[in-house]
């Protein structure tokens, strides 16, 4: 197992992997995973990674910038997914460690994360690499007729630069 930048060439997987995730109904709104162009127009390059196993691709963690305005140029919103076969070989962990170090070497001071209270095994992953949470948007969006809140998560980096 290693982790490394997510390459176009790895989308096929990633976007199985995300479909795996859409398909549990509490990792995310979407219905579908959106086109490479999409999703690379919107997350940040310099913080999209995998862990694979050999040439598979078992779970993948990238940001997405929370505003186009200065001031929060070092703000970004965590997406990470594993695979549903992979769940619970610390592959969360490996993603999310990783991330969190890229984020930072990249300028990044608050992580946020949007996670629905059913979704356990991620607020766990979260809270274990210090994400606390900031707050409950409660009824925030319908899915299947059913409003759904969403819990939100935040890591502020104690990376001495940031003071």
């Amino acid at each position: 197992m290693r982790i490394d930048k997510m390459l176009k060439e790895d989308w096929e997987q990633v976007r199985q992997v995300y479909l795996e995730g859409i398909a549990t109904g509490n990792a995310t709104f979407q219905r579908e995973a959106p086109s490479w162009e999409v999703w690379d127009n919107d997350h940040l390059d310099e913080c999209r990674i995998v862990v694979r196993s050999g040439a598979e691709v078992l779970g993948w963690a990238a940001l997405t910038p929370t505003s186009n305005r200065c001031v929060y140029a070092g703000v970004a919103e965590v997406s990470i997914y594993v695979g549903q076969k992979s769940a619970g070989k610390g592959i969360g962990s490996a993603l999310l460690k990783s991330l969190i170090e890229k984020s930072e070497q990249s300028g990044f001071w608050t992580l946020q994360s949007g996670v629905f209270p059913e979704n356990i095994p991620s607020m766990k992953l979260h809270k274990k690499y210090g994400f606390k949470e900031v707050g409950r948007r409660e009824r925030i969006g319908k899915m299947d007729d059913v409003w759904r809140d969403v819990i939100l998560l935040e890591r502020r980096s104690d990376d001495g630069r940031f003071e």
